[in-house]
């Protein structure tokens, strides 16, 4: 099946579109993580080192198979030499 094909089939379903919507904080925290990994030209195993987990966990957070914890969040930015912000926002925005 085609990626068209299947987007027309999702967007059909209000409750596979509501569940994707739930999901986008994390898509979005994921989808930075392997970018600034990869800015930084570090391997997953060496990331994994660098903030005291291991190579799989890496792979299952960035196939979304995995949430880590805030604590794991900070370390990961802060080998990033990124700052972590985490904020509330209105759901009307």
């Amino acid at each position: 099946m085609e990626w068209k094909e299947a987007k027309k089939i999702i967007n059909r379903d209000p409750e596979v579109l509501r569940e994707l919507k739930n999901l986008e904080p994390e898509y979005q925290i994921i989808k930075q993580l392997i970018s600034l990994r990869i800015e930084k030209k570090i391997t997953q195993k060496e990331f994994a080192v660098l903030i005291g987990d291991s190579q799989p966990n890496i792979s299952r957070l960035e196939s979304g198979n995995y949430n880590p914890t805030l604590a794991k969040l900070k370390k990961m930015s802060d080998c990033l030499d990124r700052k972590l912000e985490i904020r509330f926002i209105s759901k009307t925005r």
